[in-house]
């Protein structure tokens, strides 16, 4: 048995390179005025395979092992999966039991950091296996709220350094997070129950009181809709009345776990300086009031780095391949683009430190661009995000330092960028 699913797998890698004919699950076609079956070998042992075809790099990593097809995320429906043994997917597809019942779907691997957009407790009741990436696009996200927050102080005139930035939620992505709070001279506060009840409340203060003493506060938790640790809604009437007066408020994890209509109120009413929103409620569907009302306005692409699509499309392709023993434990997509001006030279003669970190952080990354982007073509939500152009995490930089300064070079160093 094993060398006939080695013999399979060569056929079909000769097949994806020389396009002379096709294996399907069930058998190989090869090509003749018709599709024609060849009787003398059948796949049956080869699994199918429901992809997103906007995963990126992922085209050519599976097809020489499985038969796959590749869908619209938001597209893959009852009638696609029927015969699947497995999906690959983004947050764009529900995988719930109207999508799952009476299908052959044993395992799902979504190359995204959230997942909940898969039904957890029907998976686990139908024996489905699920993985997600966690921590894919941690340092993507990471760039993003270091583009707002030096965006920020610079619009609106203040300094980070002292400033309190308030973390609700420290999984892979707040760590981050506090990581570049800390080097920009930020003091930080963290705000995460379950790490708390694990850990110790050593480290970590409450809602209300990171809520009241910061002068910025960013979400990275998880959607849950109930429980112990929900956090729909998190952000409400209520919890807006917590508020250090003229703190900003910076969302990047889900929608809804800002209330719409009480952070329009909370603007309107002057409880906030500000807001930065990546995330909305009823996505792809944007609240145009706030819209108009939030300082920074993005279509959901925080995480949107090239090298973050990439570590959640090798993760998704190798718990894929773990699960079903495929040989692809070591994959890793080629081509991934460079930067277009991977080199940030930063005279010191003429800038302070602070405004040096800034330009280096907008030179890899401006918030801005995208915020442009997206008001200009607010009704564009998918396509924006489906047509996102190469952002490459601070790594991909080296910065040219005309005069030496300690204090720039540690708080670059600490985001990973290195120096020539």
């Amino acid at each position: 048995m094993a060398l006939r699913i080695f013999f399979v797998a060569l056929i079909r890698q000769i097949a994806y390179y020389s396009g002379d004919f096709i294996v399907t699950g069930g058998g190989i076609y090869t090509f003749g005025e018709d599709w024609e079956i060849d009787p003398w070998i059948s796949c049956e042992l080869m699994i199918t395979i429901i992809a997103d075809d906007k995963i990126p790099f992922l085209n050519g990593a599976l097809e020489p092992f499985a038969t796959i097809r590749y869908m619209d995320g938001g597209k893959i429906n009852q009638k696609a999966v029927e015969l699947a043994d497995a999906l690959l997917i983004r947050t764009r597809t529900i995988c719930n039991e109207s999508l799952l019942s009476g299908s052959r779907v044993k395992f799902i691997a979504t190359a995204t950091i959230g997942f909940d957009h898969i039904a957890t407790d029907y998976c686990a009741a139908n024996s489905i296996h699920w993985t997600n990436a966690p921590g894919c696009n941690a340092a993507s996200v990471q760039q993003y709220i270091a583009s707002a927050l030096v965006t920020l102080a610079h619009r609106h005139n203040f300094s980070l350094a002292g400033k309190i930035l308030g973390v609700i939620g420290v999984g892979h992505v707040g760590k981050k997070v506090e990581t570049l709070a800390r080097s920009l001279g930020m003091k930080v506060l963290l705000n995460d129950p379950p790490r708390a009840r694990l850990e110790g409340d050593s480290g970590f203060v409450s809602l209300e009181k990171i809520l009241a003493e910061s002068d910025i506060v960013t979400l990275h938790v998880p959607m849950n809709r109930t429980g112990e640790d929900k956090t729909f809604h998190l952000i409400n009437e209520t919890t807006f009345d917590f508020l250090k007066p003229g703190a900003w408020l910076i969302n990047s994890s889900r929608g809804e776990v800002v209330k719409g209509e009480a952070l329009k109120s909370a603007l309107n009413k002057g409880k906030l300086s500000g807001a930065v929103l990546d995330v909305w409620e009823n996505e792809p569907f944007v609240d145009r009031q706030a819209l108009e009302k939030v300082t920074i306005a993005t279509p959901h692409i925080a995480g949107y780095s090239t090298d973050g699509k990439r570590n959640g499309t090798v993760q998704a392709v190798r718990s894929l391949g773990k699960y079903f023993n495929l040989p692809v434990n070591d994959w890793e997509p080629s081509g991934i683009p460079e930067p277009e001006h991977p080199l940030i030279v930063l005279d010191s003669r003429r800038q302070t430190s602070e405004e040096l970190v800034r330009r280096a952080i907008l030179s890899t990354y401006n918030v801005m661009e995208d915020d442009f982007r997206f008001r200009s073509n607010p009704g564009e939500f998918e396509k924006l995000r489906d047509n996102y152009p190469v952002r490459r995490e601070f790594p991909a930089y080296k910065i040219s330092l005309l005069i030496h300064s300690a204090s720039v070079t540690e708080m670059l160093q600490a985001l990973g960028v290195s120096f020539v």
